[in-house]
């Protein structure tokens, strides 16, 4: 089975820049649940590899993070998929850890839990971050304009040298446009 990696908020679910706190918070992205589902039906491991230094601000609590999780695993299995692991990292940006993207920590620790490898593997976000995250470890990375997706299009735009091969970069408007056209190929 193919390995698809993808960034939570702004991609998954809305974005805040008051940060997802709790269940409450938390609103899935139109189509992006059933793309998920579609996508490990089709046979592809999904991981999600999120930086979550709300954590380390206090905004909210492991129980919350992992309420949160849980209900995203829960409406992507009711719809027949499966969510294979979940890596974040709880640190603030300036705390100099490996795995807060876009260092790729949380790659190799998704790596590890799978006991499988993440090079070539699908790397979908909506951040430079998370394609410099990608690229970095030799992920094939993709952009969806939603959450900070437009605005790191226009960036890239602006600088191309910002990330390697950008200009190769495949970009769709949605988690279910990307998934749409990954199951036709």
């Amino acid at each position: 089975m193919a390995l698809l990696i993808l960034d939570r908020d702004g991609v998954i679910n809305r974005d805040s820049s008051d940060y997802i706190r709790s269940v409450r918070d938390w609103q899935p992205l139109p189509g992006s649940i059933a793309a998920i589902a579609q996508l490990s039906q089709a046979g592809y491991r999904i991981a999600v590899a999120t930086n979550q230094s709300g954590l380390a601000r206090g905004y909210f609590d492991l129980a919350d993070l992992e309420a949160i999780h849980e209900l995203l695993c829960q409406q992507v299995e009711q719809r027949g998929g499966r969510i294979e692991a979940i890596a974040y990292c709880p640190h603030l940006p300036d705390a100099g850890c490996h795995c807060r993207k876009p260092a790729t920590g949380l790659l190799r620790a998704i790596e590890r839990e799978l006991g499988e490898s993440a090079r070539g593997a699908y790397f979908i976000g909506d951040s430079l971050k998370d394609l410099q995250a990608a690229t970095d470890f030799g992920c094939v990375p993709i952009l969806v304009t939603t959450g900070n997706g437009a605005a790191t299009l226009a960036a890239l735009r602006a600088n191309n040298a910002a990330l390697a091969n950008a200009a190769a970069l495949a970009v769709y408007p949605d988690l279910a446009a990307a998934a749409r056209d990954l199951l036709r190929h």
